[in-house]
């Protein structure tokens, strides 16, 4: 089974303010609410620690791939639980200049594998309200600089 989340923001920000906070992965636990830690090599082709929150007491962490980092533009990681196809996540933020004083930010995931169905409830209810969450931590941070 397949299922994707896709979340989107508007930030009254440029596109490379938007980018060197949104990859600024150290600062993520002093401002998202959601993904609160990001560790490891963020080149392509790199492996990362993750850690999600997605309330007071549930914590999840996992290894990823880096996928891109494309500067300004997109950066993307898959994880997967113990084995490929078991539950399967491809976690991209994506960038899009609408003026030169605002950003839109795609944060999405493309889940697979055969837990997804299960998971499906808890991907709805406690992990899309963790995108828009991060989403709106990003943009509150952003625009009261």
């Amino acid at each position: 089974m397949k299922f994707e989340i896709t979340t989107e923001i508007l930030i009254n920000a440029p596109i490379d303010i938007v980018w060197k906070t949104l990859t600024n992965f150290e600062d993520y636990k002093n401002w998202n609410p959601f993904i609160i830690n990001v560790s490891g090599e963020t080149h392509q082709g790199g492996k990362i620690n993750v850690t999600i929150q997605n309330d007071a007491t549930s914590k999840m962490s996992f290894k990823a791939l880096v996928l891109e980092n494309q500067e300004n533009k997109q950066f993307s990681w898959r994880g997967k639980l113990l084995v490929k196809g078991i539950f399967d996540g491809e976690h991209k933020f994506r960038l899009e200049q609408i003026a030169s004083n605002q950003t839109r930010l795609i944060h999405s995931e493309a889940f697979s594998g055969i837990l997804v169905k299960p998971f499906l409830k808890n991907l709805q209810t406690k992990t899309k309200p963790g995108f828009e969450r991060m989403n709106h931590a990003l943009k509150v941070k952003l625009e009261s600089q």
